[in-house]
């Protein structure tokens, strides 16, 4: 794995700090996560999503998350695809 793309994917999820995204996780054996929230933060290995169902929470997810496809993000105000380059 390239720390180049990863790098990519970095900036790209960085531009969109604060974007209302719909993720959607892969959690092995036909089990996926679909939930709706704001890009909080970026670190240098993951990105905080902040969920707000009954009560606020937090989901951390690396970059090769969405490199490897078991995440997907889709911003809502245009509905494209985040990560991929």
């Amino acid at each position: 794995m390239s720390s180049d793309v990863l790098q990519k994917i970095r900036n790209k999820v960085n531009s969109f700090v604060g974007h209302r995204v719909q993720v959607s996780a892969s959690r092995g054996r036909r089990k996926s996560v679909n939930k709706e929230g704001i890009i909080e933060k970026t670190h240098a290995n993951v990105f905080i999503i902040k969920v707000e169902e009954d009560e606020p929470r937090r989901l951390a997810y690396s970059y090769a998350d969405l490199l490897t496809d078991n995440v997907e993000l889709i911003d809502k105000e245009n509905e494209t695809r985040i990560g991929i380059i």
